[in-house]
């Protein structure tokens, strides 16, 4: 039993979700996946694989406060920690399981080991920050040169994430093309408007009250999908609005492609799940998180999708917004890319 790690960031439930078509690549290719991962992400996981075998990893402990740069420069001690103790972790997993042959992780620092091929999957060579931009991205491009490869979510040209996967440098990247876990189906579009919210809190908690007093009453039929990963799905009706805790992917799957319309983060995750399904919809940025307003701005002008701001909510009159959508071909993951643990 050849068994590869799969680590994904706890920072909202996208780098859970776009591990999953790895993690099924990885079964189809005869491989074991081990997932490693910490808190709502883990939790994902977890429910989307039970029968795989888990390894909680420490907490980089990340939200948002109402300064994501200084908030996140205050937490620098703390990530140093805790990508000290993820690496002990890992060792000592390594240390007692000899069937390892490789580790995948999507940007969790820590996670690699240089007697194995260790991978690392990233949508951001160049790290939006302002001006800590040429900081940022060349600290976080020395952690890529750790690793053995760089996995890129999106083509060779960065359509989709544009300028912040760009770079002439070599990190052994490759581009791996959209990375998402769903499919698109055609369904009856059952639902008007559907809201699809993750993230860390309490800016999640935040938009979600915004958006059910902006909906509530309307005469749209409404799905609100949480993104509170909690030990049961439950579903309750406010309104004309029904608020679901969390979806896993077969039934998140089946409400995007049943919906008309969709409001979500600008996250890359949510973004390769809209182009996937080829859906329409409008991206609302997370306040001072400085990728996404890049990534709804800029895909925005390429007339992918409509965005408005958070504080624009309240005044904006949704149920006229332009119906934008980008769409690809569906692939299924490269299995050839795993040819990296095969050597051993």
């Amino acid at each position: 039993m050849r068994k590869v790690i799969v680590a994904p960031l706890n920072w909202g439930l996208g780098h859970a979700s776009r591990c999953i078509p790895v993690i099924k690549a990885l079964q189809k290719g005869q491989l074991t996946p081990v997932i490693a991962s910490d808190g709502a992400a883990l939790e994902l996981l977890q429910k989307e694989f039970p029968k795989l075998e888990s390894i909680e990893l420490p907490s980089y402990k990340i939200s948002y406060g109402k300064y994501l740069k200084w908030s996140l420069f205050k937490k620098i001690p703390v990530i140093i920690k805790t990508i000290r103790r993820e690496q002990r972790v890992i060792h000592q997993y390594l240390e007692k399981n000899s069937t390892v042959v490789g580790i995948i992780s999507d940007n969790r620092f820590g996670i690699r080991s240089s007697g194995l091929p260790s991978v690392y999957i990233t949508h951001q060579i160049n790290v939006k920050s302002g001006i800590l931009k040429p900081i940022t991205s060349y600290f976080h491009q020395r952690i890529i040169k750790k690793f053995d490869e760089c996995w890129i979510p999106d083509d060779k040209d960065s359509r989709f994430s544009g300028e912040l996967s760009l770079s002439k440098k070599l990190f052994n990247q490759k581009y791996i093309g959209v990375l998402s876990r769903l499919q698109k189906k055609d369904v009856k579009k059952t639902l008007d408007l559907l809201i699809v919210l993750s993230g860390p809190e309490p800016n999640r908690t935040q938009l979600e009250e915004k958006l059910i007093e902006k909906f509530y009453n309307s005469n749209l039929k409404i799905c609100l999908v949480q993104g509170k990963i909690e030990p049961r799905e439950t579903t309750v009706e406010l309104g004309n609005i029904q608020i679901i805790n969390f979806a896993l992917t077969e039934k998140l799957g089946f409400l995007l492609n049943a919906s008309k319309q969709v409001i979500c983060r600008s996250g890359y995750s949510s973004v390769m799940d809209l182009i996937t399904l080829g859906k329409s919809a409008i991206l609302i940025p997370t306040k001072n998180q400085n990728e996404q307003e890049y990534l709804a701005q800029y895909l925005n002008k390429k007339g992918y999708f409509s965005m408005i701001s958070e504080d624009c909510i309240a005044t904006q009159r949704f149920e006229v917004f332009d119906g934008l959508k980008a769409e690809i071909e569906n692939k299924e993951f490269d299995k050839n890319l795993f040819r990296l643990f095969h050597g051993k």
